[in-house]
């Protein structure tokens, strides 16, 4: 986790913004309390949290606040018992709050070739090597024929989120892209904690603030989650709709980096991917 002091005020800043935003998503009669009086904030107040998960009051404004303060695993699950928050969220919670919840992650410069092969070789299926910023990696040619032609984009462009919310490259549109692009700003937001005050991070989520009001729109939701594998739906302008699901591998052997692949949903897509692929 990093130590750095400018690092430690920049998560606690951001563990105070998702407190705040997951508070006020929960009405107060969900959890017992009369919905009436004058509220003036939406959702539950701070007092309530912290009755509710059984800390002080002063303790959990200090928290919300972003001050620096000792927080221990028991209270930080009664906080996120109380806030209703899912696994991910929980998870982000935790990471927000520097406490490690699983080993530290591996670092790695380059893929080895194999990586390359393994791709090829699960044509005409398109997919792709990302890591948690979404940076692309890697890619077959059948991804190059389906989704966008990646080899024709500048390397430093090659970022799966600068392409969704800037640049006008795809050449594929996703049928579903509101909820797509939420999923994705959402499980940017989770891999975010991990790498708080880094430069890379930062630029990269200030170009998208800067440059695309829709990502700046969603940032401001606080949503995490984890990468999707739901059904996807892409308007391809030669053959028409795919359906397409995602298969998830994690290279943990490289560190941070996923496998993506896009399986063929029903047999029409199965018959299109071969016609764009195979000709």
């Amino acid at each position: 986790m990093p130590t750095g002091g400018s690092d430690k005020g920049e998560r606690r800043r951001e563990l105070a913004a998702f407190l705040r935003s997951r508070r006020e998503r929960i009405q107060p009669d969900e959890v017992g309390y009369a919905p009436g009086g004058r509220r003036r904030t939406p959702g539950l107040r701070r007092e309530e949290v912290a009755q509710l998960a059984g800390v002080g009051v002063t303790w959990y404004t200090w928290l919300e606040q972003g001050r620096d303060i000792n927080v221990s695993a028991q209270v930080l699950d009664a906080i996120a018992r109380t806030l209703r928050l899912d696994r991910l969220e929980r998870n982000h919670l935790y990471t927000l709050a520097g406490m490690t919840l699983g080993p530290a992650k591996l670092d790695c410069t380059a893929l080895p070739g194999s990586i390359q092969r393994m791709l090829d070789q699960v044509s005409p299926y398109p997919a792709m090597v990302l890591n948690t910023r979404y940076d692309v990696l890697a890619f077959n040619d059948a991804y190059c024929k389906v989704v966008i032609d990646m080899a024709t984009v500048p390397v430093e462009e090659r970022n799966i989120l600068w392409l969704t919310f800037v640049s006008p490259e795809w050449r594929c549109s996703f049928v579903d892209g509101d909820s797509t692009r939420l999923h994705m700003v959402a499980a940017y937001r989770a891999a975010l904690a991990d790498h708080l005050g880094e430069p890379e991070w930062q630029n990269l989520t200030e170009r998208l603030l800067l440059n695309s009001p829709l990502f700046a729109e969603l940032w401001e939701r606080y949503d995490v989650a984890a990468p999707s594998t739901k059904v996807k739906l892409l308007d391809n302008e030669r053959v028409g709709l795919l359906r397409i699901e995602p298969a998830n591998f994690w290279l943990s052997q490289l560190g941070q980096f996923r496998a993506t692949v896009y399986t063929a949903a029903d047999e029409d897509t199965e018959e299109k991917l071969r016609l764009l692929v195979n000709g």
